[in-house]
């Protein structure tokens, strides 16, 4: 059982030994950052370190935070601990907090692989050290509480259906997310709602897979169509739209098939599963059913098996719109 204290990346504060876990790059990125800025506001002389950990070498993290002549402070932060040397597990490991006097040191691990999994251990073993979570935001829940999160913490009101046009338009890339929520927080309307989001980001709002699922599970289906022709003249991911298009249909086959079944026990967000729970009360199972085999055979057109999948994509929409009858 880890010893850690666990803290959430957004309230990280410098300490002495931190453990950044998770794949998520601009949840561990945001962590590093925040740090950095931390030790510099409080002296502009630190001493700031930044290595891979794959490129360490035997007694290198000892030079590193031994104390400098003048005594500035130190952040050491060691990067891709999945790949470390040997050597950086061995000096990992022998680390006592109390020598870190003045120091930061940090750990990153993107949990890819089990290698640093000794160095993992003495770090959550000690009850003085500190981890950040930062793993991939899966489920559309977690996306809307990084959102809520990203406006709550300067204090800017915002509207559920605000939050759920940013998760549908960006909850594919974290990334994105951040930066399309950073666009609306410069502005300064009074409050984040649903027509700022489409304001700023209609062209992708509008083309973005859920625009179009969406449409044709309204059974709008001359809707859909101009949606989805206008995704691809844009550009649009054929694989990523029919991603998003399984994991609705996902949703709406775990609802039909078990009456039991609440928005937290799929991890959806309330709206999402309010909604998703009145369209999959008119389909049958045998049309939900045709509708991801239509989606599995859009998939394989999208990777190659076909030459037009745009047709595949075409037809898929259709049927969705007629909820899953041919």
């Amino acid at each position: 059982m880890s010893k850690a204290k666990f803290v959430d990346w957004r309230k990280v504060k410098p300490s002495p030994l931190i453990l950044i876990f998770g794949s998520e790059e601009y949840l561990y990125s945001s962590t590093i950052r925040r740090l950095k800025d931390d030790v510099r506001a409080s002296d502009t002389n630190v001493e700031i370190y930044e290595i891979e950990a794959s490129d360490y070498v035997a007694g290198e993290l000892l030079n590193m935070i031994s104390p400098s002549l003048f005594s500035e402070p130190k952040l050491v932060v060691i990067a891709g601990v999945e790949r470390a040397t040997d050597a950086l597990i061995e000096d990992g490991k022998a680390i006592d907090v109390a020598d870190l006097t003045d120091v930061t040191l940090v750990f990153q691990h993107a949990g890819t692989s089990t290698r640093g999994k000794a160095l993992l251990d003495a770090i959550r073993g000690n009850e003085n050290a500190v981890e950040v979570a930062c793993a991939k935001l899966t489920k559309d829940n977690e996306k809307s509480a990084f959102v809520q999160s990203h406006f709550t913490e300067l204090n800017r009101k915002f509207s559920q259906s605000a939050v759920k046009a940013l998760v549908d338009a960006f909850g594919n890339n974290l990334l994105e997310l951040a930066a399309a929520c950073d666009q609306l927080l410069a502005d300064s309307a009074d409050q984040i709602d649903e027509e700022l989001v489409n304001r700023y980001f209609s062209g992708r709002v509008e083309a973005d897979a859920y625009k179009i699922l969406n449409a044709a599970l309204d059974g709008k289906t001359g809707d859909a169509l101009l949606l989805l022709r206008h995704a691809l003249q844009t550009g649009q991911d054929l694989i990523y739209m029919l991603g998003a298009f399984a994991r609705k249909i996902r949703e709406m086959c775990q609802i039909a098939g078990d009456p039991r079944a609440t928005a937290a026990s799929l991890g959806m967000h309330p709206f999402a599963f309010s909604q998703a729970k009145k369209v999959s009360s008119s389909w049958s199972d045998e049309g939900l059913a045709k509708a991801l085999q239509a989606i599995a055979d859009a998939d394989a057109a999208a990777k190659g098996s076909e030459r037009q999948p745009e047709y595949r994509m075409e037809q898929l929409v259709m049927l969705i719109s007629n909820r899953g009858r041919e």
